[in-house]
């Protein structure tokens, strides 16, 4: 009997306790199982935000904007429980519980997507999420000075923006989008706010970019699949080879980012980790409306259409934000180059041209294709110069 009381006293320490700090054997945060659990709602969320836009081939600027706000929201939802996660403990039975009841939130921001901006799921699901990961704040209970402020700043910061959510609920449908983007601007202000005391208490050097880079495989997964859609059951040789050509955007956006995440170099200016992450939330956002865009040019050729002035600018557009954002993640990480500037100014310039000079749809992708992989090619080479050499290890304060 002793041994089972024991026992059931030291499952409930570890059910109740406090959350510490999760780490290897070298010293760093990875990624848990339940972290991995709760990316899945976010899959479809995603699906959910890009097809507001549907198959429309005129879309209005209104409509992208939309989405793209859309999208941010989703993603900042994410993010507040990848910046808890890489400073403490996300496995004892009351993160769970709060986790699950988050993961509730989330599945009431997918079905409230598409009720934007009347239905009232959208800013539930959001109080849900942004609340749970408050109340794990709270709960955390931090034991330096340092962690104390940055705690101290979230929960000021995060709680303005939530009760401003709160608020959008006693308004009428049309007046709620701008609760909703003051609320979301007050968030997303609170960590350069308190940037002084955020920066003395630095994210996991591993942790945080594994998960950003989690978000950003959702993203172009999410950009293969809208890729599909377009595919019919029976498609024909050129149909096929369309296709595959649009394949090659992500896969080639894909590797380079690989690359980038696993060569192993320093990322010296990481600290609180806000450029990194902001950079990632245009950088996705960019990413999820070019996968739309080929997907209308898919189309387009499997209808034997002419491809639109707004889809080609979008095609433009969307490719220019995610040079611009890997350009200024190289910069953050490594140094600003002149070569690595030249050659994304070169990207964004085919890309421009290839979208608004080629008449057709179908040379439209294979220009574009081609210019993407031929990027990619020499990215990789260039990041491969910069690999730091086995066994060096990354610390906080890089």
């Amino acid at each position: 009997m002793r041994r089972w009381q024991e026992r059931a006293a030291e499952w409930g320490r570890r059910a109740i306790g406090r959350p510490l700090a999760s780490v290897d054997e070298t010293g760093h945060r990875h990624a848990t199982w339940f972290e991995l659990f709760f990316d899945v709602i976010f899959v479809f969320a995603l699906a959910a935000v890009v097809d507001r836009l549907g198959e429309d081939s005129t879309p209005r600027l209104s409509s992208v904007i939309t989405v793209f706000g859309l999208f941010l929201v989703v993603q900042w939802a994410w993010v507040g429980h990848a910046y808890y996660a890489t400073r403490y403990e996300a496995d004892d039975l009351p993160h769970r519980l709060l986790l699950l009841l988050a993961l509730l939130g989330a599945g009431a921001i997918t079905v409230g997507v598409d009720e934007v901006p009347d239905g009232e799921m959208l800013p539930v699901g959001y109080l849900i999420v942004r609340g749970v990961l408050l109340l794990l704040y709270f709960r955390g209970r931090p034991t330096t000075e340092v962690a104390r402020a940055g705690t101290l700043v979230y929960l000021i910061g995060f709680g303005l923006g939530w009760l401003i959510w709160l608020a959008s609920l006693a308004v009428p449908g049309h007046l709620r989008p701008a609760f909703w983007i003051t609320g979301t601007l007050v968030e997303l202000a609170t960590p350069w706010a308190g940037y002084r005391w955020l920066s003395r208490w630095p994210v996991d050097v591993r942790h945080l970019p594994e998960r950003v880079g989690q978000f950003i495989i959702i993203v172009l997964g999410s950009t293969v699949a809208n890729l599909l859609a377009t595919v019919p059951n029976h498609p024909d040789q050129k149909m096929a080879l369309t296709a595959a050509l649009a394949f090659t955007v992500p896969a080639a956006i894909w590797w380079i980012y690989a690359t980038f995440v696993t060569s192993g170099i320093p990322m010296h200016r990481l600290r609180g980790g806000q450029p990194y992450a902001y950079l990632h939330y245009l950088l996705g956002g960019g990413l999820l409306l070019l996968g739309w865009a080929l997907g209308q040019v898919v189309r387009t050729v499997h209808r034997d259409e002419t491809l639109t002035t707004e889809v080609r600018l979008l095609l433009a557009g969307s490719t220019t934000l995610w040079l611009l954002c890997g350009l200024g993640l190289y910069w953050l990480s490594i140094r600003v180059a002149l070569g690595v500037t030249v050659l994304a100014a070169c990207g964004i310039g085919s890309a421009w041209a290839i979208t608004l000079m080629a008449f057709s749809p179908f040379l439209v992708l294979v220009l574009l294709s081609a210019a993407i992989v031929g990027y990619a090619v020499l990215f990789t080479f260039v990041l491969g110069r910069e690999r730091i050499a086995p066994g060096t290890e990354l610390t906080a304060t890089d």
